[in-house]
């Protein structure tokens, strides 16, 4: 169960212990709600035990790259590290990927969280054509190629960060509020489209959406993506899958890529063998059990507590692993 999932439960439990609906839940098989106690409460097993000895393997240094997610990310990993006794030390805003590699290879960071569509192109050189669609072979390829130089590639998340068409609530509830591009396309190919530059001239993007998707309208070039849409500049935007404005179910609208077209981009972190073999199998166990809980709608929702609340990374780092009883 998500954590957006369980305080919704909550909520309901603690409605109906104020206004005494004593048949209020009755149906609710799955144990999520009915005592309306806090999520981390019932860790199922997970709480991060801290290990004294941890504390004399050597400081940890922990990466990321320079935008919203990677902080998130990267304060995620670090306290994870930090509940189980490791010294940690920060290093989150690199850069830019090629920045943020270079560091992880030369041994100035520990770790850092990449996605797998952007290590095959920007690091392994792979075409984009040519990245794998099934997320578990882009990660093994991602793997593979990150094992030459040394490093070792977590298991990936369940989230990816991939591109996604989306427009408005109001734009899908006139359509049939389909669920897929294809069904989208099916409805309506001649919709305006918002998106950056670039995409006019790419495969991958727009000149792909017109073969793979039969797309027929027009392109605005622009990188306004959800302001496009309140302007009324588009009636489609590219936006990115993880994007906070998507948590916003009833203002925003994504639209599944159903033939896979766009390439993959699931986390995978990327941690130095010596690293590995410092820290040992549990923290690397560890270290990947706290990512079960990422799905699309978890990170939707801890970026729009940082980008449109204004809630400190680490602050909203801390409360997923709270909620998702890894941490008290």
């Amino acid at each position: 169960m998500t954590s957006i999932t369980r305080r919704i439960l909550v909520a309901l439990a603690a409605l109906c212990l104020m206004f005494g609906l004593a048949a209020c839940g009755d149906d609710d098989d799955d144990g999520g709600g009915g005592s309306g106690s806090a999520p981390a409460t019932d860790d199922g097993g997970k709480a991060i035990q801290s290990d004294p000895a941890n504390a004399s393997k050597g400081t940890v240094t922990v990466g990321s790259k320079n935008f919203t997610e990677q902080f998130i990310l990267g304060e995620i990993y670090a306290q994870t590290l930090e509940a189980m006794g490791f010294k940690v030390q920060r290093r989150l805003n690199l850069g830019s990927e090629q920045v943020a590699y270079k560091a992880l290879k030369g041994g100035s960071v520990d770790m850092y969280p990449e996605y797998t569509g952007t290590a095959l192109t920007s690091f392994f050189e792979v075409k984009t054509a040519d990245v794998p669609a099934d997320p578990d072979e882009a990660y093994e390829q991602a793997k593979a190629e990150y094992a030459k130089n040394n490093i070792t590639a977590l298991a990936r998340t369940p989230f990816q960060n991939t591109y996604i068409l989306a427009s408005t609530k109001a734009t899908a509830e006139k359509e049939g509020n389909p669920e897929t591009i294809s069904e989208l396309m099916e409805k309506n190919p001649n919709l305006s489209l918002s998106g950056f530059p670039e995409c006019r001239q790419r495969q991958d993007c727009l000149l792909g959406l017109r073969s793979e998707y039969g797309f027929k309208g027009k392109f605005v070039s622009s990188d306004g993506k959800f302001s496009d849409l309140d302007q009324g500049q588009s009636q489609l935007t590219l936006a990115f899958s993880t994007d906070p404005q998507l948590a916003l179910t009833d203002k925003y609208a994504a639209f599944e890529d159903d033939k896979k077209f766009f390439p993959p981009y699931h986390i995978t972190l990327g941690v130095r063998n010596q690293t590995v073999q410092d820290i040992g199998q549990e923290a690397v166990d560890t270290l990947e059990a706290v990512q079960e809980g990422m799905t699309e709608d978890a990170m939707r929702e801890l970026n729009r507590r940082v980008e449109l609340e204004k809630q400190e990374a680490k602050a909203v780092a801390a409360a997923y692993l709270s909620e998702e009883g890894f941490v008290q």
